[in-house]
Formats: C-alpha cells, sequence, structure tokens
C-alpha cells in the first residue's frame, strides 16, 4: 500500500524480505517507519529532511518475543505494551518493564516500538540504559546477511550509529541469569509522567555478603549518547559496599558522564543526581 502526505510517499512492506529488498535496492531512500511514535512528532513539526518512509507495521515476524536455555530474543517491533505484558521479561529483565512503564501515556506504549526507540538514537530515551545493564546485543539484517552488535558498541555518537543503510534492527537478544541481582531503575523528570528525562539510571549488580561480584551501571541524558559507565564499574567490582568505596565511586561516575545545560536541566544538576541514585543503588535502595 502506498499513502501520499502532501509531499511525504510512505510504502508498507509485509515481510522483511520485501523491506530489505527495499532498501538494498534504493539505499538511503526510505527511512524506516516503525510505530511512528517519534517520526510523527518530528513530521508535525516540519523537521524531517526524508520524504519517503517504508513502514514495517505490518511485518509480524518482528514482533515476537522468543526464549531459550540462554537467551530471550525480543523482536524489534515488540512494543512496550508488549513488553510489560510479557512474564520472561517480567521476571527476569523488570528494568526493561521499569522503562517501559515511564515512556508516555498508554497510547504511546500500544504503538511505540523497542527497535524505533534504540533507532531514533536519543540520549534521553528510557530503555537503552536498562538493555546496557542486561548486556543486550543487536540482530541487524539486510539483502547481505545478517550480523549482531553489541549494544554497548553501537552508538557511535549523538543520532550516529553502527548501521548501515540497507540494514534494519530486526531483534535485541539479552543472556539471561541475573536472577537474584539487585536491580534499580530511576527516570528524574519535571513530572513523573510522560517527561523527557533529566536523568535517566539503570543498574544491576550480584551483591553477596556486602561484596559485588559484578555490576553493570548505565545512564541516559548525561552525555551525546546513552553511556556504560563501565570506569565505576571497575572500581566496585570485588569490592565490598564500605562507606569509602561508594565515596569513591560518586567521584569516578561524575568522571564517566559528560552532561550539559539545555532546556530541561543543568549540568550541575545531572551530575548531583547521577551520584546521588548510584548511591541508593548501593546502599540498597532496590528492588
Amino acid at each position: 500500500m502506498r499513502t501520499w502526505l502532501a509531499d511525504f510517499e510512505m510504502v508498507r512492506a509485509h515481510t522483511l524480505d520485501d523491506a530489505l529488498t527495499r532498501l538494498a535496492n534504493e539505499p538511503g531512500t526510505w527511512t524506516p517507519f516503525a510505530g511512528g511514535t517519534d517520526l510523527m512528532v518530528l513530521l508535525e513539526a516540519g523537521k524531517l529532511k526524508n520524504k519517503r518512509y517504508l513502514d514495517l507495521w505490518s511485518v509480524r515476524e518482528l514482533r515476537t518475543i522468543r526464549e531459550d536455555r540462554s537467551t530471550v530474543s525480543i523482536g524489534a517491533l515488540s512494543t512496550y505494551t508488549d513488553l510489560l505484558e510479557s512474564p520472561v521479561i517480567r521476571d527476569e529483565f523488570p528494568l526493561i518493564c521499569d522503562a517501559a512503564r515511564e515512556t508516555g501515556a498508554v497510547a504511546i506504549q500500544n504503538r511505540g516500538t523497542i527497535g524505533g526507540n534504540i533507532a531514533n538514537a536519543s540520549p534521553a530515551a528510557d530503555l537503552p540504559p536498562a538493555l546496557l545493564v542486561y548486556d543486550a546485543a543487536l540482530e541487524l539484517a539486510s539483502t547481505r546477511g545478517r550480523r549482531v552488535v553489541p549494544y554497548a558498541n553501537f552508538h557511535k555518537g549523538y543520532k550516529v550509529m553502527d548501521l548501515a543503510a540497507d540494514e534494519l534492527i530486526t531483534a535485541i537478544t539479552l543472556p539471561r541469569g541475573r536472577a537474584g541481582w539487585r536491580q534499580l531503575y530511576r527516570k528524574v523528570g519535571t513530572r513523573r509522567a510522560q517527561a523527557i528525562s533529566k536523568v535517566c539510571f539503570a543498574a544491576g549488580a550480584d551483591v553477596v555478603d556486602g561484596e559485588v561480584r559484578d555490576i553493570r551501571i548505565a545512564l541516559g541524558s548525561v552525555a551525546p549518547t546513552v553511556v556504560r559507565c563501565t570506569a565505576t564499574e571497575n572500581l566496585l567490582r570485588g569490592k565490598r559496599l564500605s562507606p569509602e568505596n561508594i565515596a569513591a565511586a560518586r567521584v569516578q561516575i561524575d568522571r564517566d558522564i559528560s552532561p550539559i545545560d539545555d532546556i530541561r536541566s543543568n549540568e550541575r544538576y545531572r551530575r548531583l543526581v547521577a551520584a546521588n541514585l548510584l548511591e541508593q543503588f548501593l546502599v540498597g535502595g532496590s528492588r
């Protein structure tokens, strides 16, 4: 089906092969259109340069959540509502559900997709910090084949991704085995709902008798991309959660982030909130 809106053109793909073939035959011509919750805002504001869009909503093979013994694979067209309703996501990856609940209103959750959220590449997006905590990997497909990219390596800069013009994100894969980890997700915004984050914090840690065996810390809205705070993780890994080590972690996380002043907040506030949330997590203020 072909739809026209003013000087915009939209073509619907019904299968993944159909979508990949069109992207391969006319590379750089078509912008993939999933749930449209971000693109429609930009369209109304007149900020979209590309005029041709490839509607993926009918590609049902991309809207599945599959699991095996070691991984869970989320199709890129899975909506926030799909994530919230999935027993395996709720039970094993609760930070993803926490992030999905914080994303817009119910109408947005019913339409917005996990793949679209990633491809929009906003450093303030709600889901990406949780995906970094869970060591997510992205499956990318084109007519040339498929490849897998660790999500931690996917964003190269502001709105710059390791994604070719003829590729689509088809799935997000999560390794299982975090049962029993301490976990915390917090989105700090101007109000409790339907706000873009000033700081978005996600963390998970395997803590036994006060010692950190393993840990993941990720933040959004504090750098040009979402960030894994690997130096802070390395400082804490193998250490006891003593007041001294927590104080040192507060200092280190300030070095791991590079927030700015903008219309939503300022650098100083973001640095303070990031450190406070880290301390809250480390002293046990989590699920």
